[in-house]
């Protein structure tokens, strides 16, 4: 993208803008695991029936990815650790990963770790206080009075309700510039004695990354925030999420997931389209989070979008599976970095997570 050129800025409260993306940025640790990697490996380490041994190889060869990136080689990944240890690698990868990305992402807008006025964090796969954005702040030279939010218990939906948040924060400072940075690393919750169908099917969609964006509410070419919404599913608590024991985080992930966003999607995005005098029709871009191929598979339908329309989503799905959080702002990336919307047309971003529940954020592109 274009270096976004700084000009003075007074973060006064009140406004129309909601901010534009100016700038994306992606990174994914060193060890790269191929699928035919992933079969090899689960065959030797679950003790499960032959019959349900071949229905895993099956959702693998279904899953439509192809490869992922971990922090540690599978080998080292598999094998049990005390959460206190766990608790350190989450730290230590996630201040390393997070501050690649948001270097990348500041470089990329033409800006320094000082012009930013809040830092957004978000993650589930760890946990640790003070939140990465101190760290950052004390590493990179942020300002001291930059404000600060971290959001950890959002889960896969995260990336898109951090970029609504610093769109609420432009609203209010029509001056401000802000760093949102999603670091996750879902290998850390591998549970190697847990055979249930949740952790198995996690094993396969899960991969580690990071993802950052800078949203500016000055004027800049690229995909401006119109309008946001969050949405929470009617008795689906128990859909996805973790319970934390003293084994690590162990994934609630029900196999009803894909079904209950076909159930609502249709009905979501059209409440949110017409609160902006639109319709589905008049979307030209979707950036979706990659949850797994059920789920994009049926969102085309509901949606009837086209495979052109998704091809973001199923390359990152691909490429680097599901990254939580990041995922969407990966598929963000893709698609700013592909360049092919043409100013004026809108576009829908949207994420799922915990709760159960949906973020989207209207855009049109400047």
């Amino acid at each position: 993208m274009s270096s976004f050129l700084r000009s003075s800025k007074s973060l006064s409260g009140g406004g129309d803008s909601a901010g534009t993306v100016v700038s994306t940025a992606t990174a994914v640790p060193p060890h790269r695991v191929a699928r035919e990697e992933v079969k090899t490996i689960m065959r030797r380490i679950f003790a499960v029936k032959p019959a349900r041994l071949d229905a895993m190889m099956a959702v693998i060869d279904n899953s439509q990815i192809r490869q992922r990136y971990f922090i540690h080689p599978v080998e080292y990944i598999i094998e049990p650790r005390p959460l206190a240890q766990l608790s350190r690698e989450y730290q230590e990868h996630s201040i390393c990963l997070g501050r690649t990305v948001a270097t990348d992402a500041l470089t990329r807008a033409g800006l320094t770790p000082s012009d930013i006025d809040l830092m957004i964090t978000v993650s589930c796969t760890g946990f640790m206080i003070p939140s990465l954005d101190a760290y950052l702040i004390n590493e990179m030279g942020f300002r001291s009075d930059v404000r600060r939010l971290p959001i950890t218990e959002l889960g896969c939906a995260a990336g898109a309700a951090a970029v609504a948040r610093a769109s609420d924060f432009i609203r209010a400072y029509p001056g401000g510039t802000v760093l949102v940075i999603a670091v996750e690393i879902p290998s850390l919750t591998f549970q190697r004695s847990d055979l249930s169908q949740a952790n198995l099917v996690s094993a396969v969609l899960f991969g580690d990354g990071a993802a950052a964006a800078v949203i500016a509410g000055q004027s800049a070419r690229g995909p401006q925030i119109i309008g946001t919404d969050s949405f929470l599913f009617p008795d689906s608590i128990d859909a996805m999420g973790f319970y934390l024991k003293d084994s690590g985080f162990h994934i609630v992930l029900s196999k009803d997931v894909p079904q209950l966003i076909r159930d609502h999607i249709k009905h979501i995005l059209t409440r949110f389209l017409e609160r902006h005098g639109l319709c589905r029709e008049d979307l030209s871009t979707f950036i979706l989070h990659p949850g797994g191929q059920k789920l994009l598979l049926y969102i085309e339908e509901e949606l009837k979008l086209s495979r052109h329309d998704t091809q973001s989503s199923w390359y990152v799905l691909s490429e680097w599976g599901n990254l939580s959080s990041a995922s969407i702002l990966f598929v963000l990336h893709e698609c700013l970095t592909k360049g092919q919307t043409a100013s004026g047309e809108y576009g829908l971003m949207a994420a799922f997570g915990p709760g159960f529940s949906s973020e989207m954020l209207l855009l049109r592109w400047a």
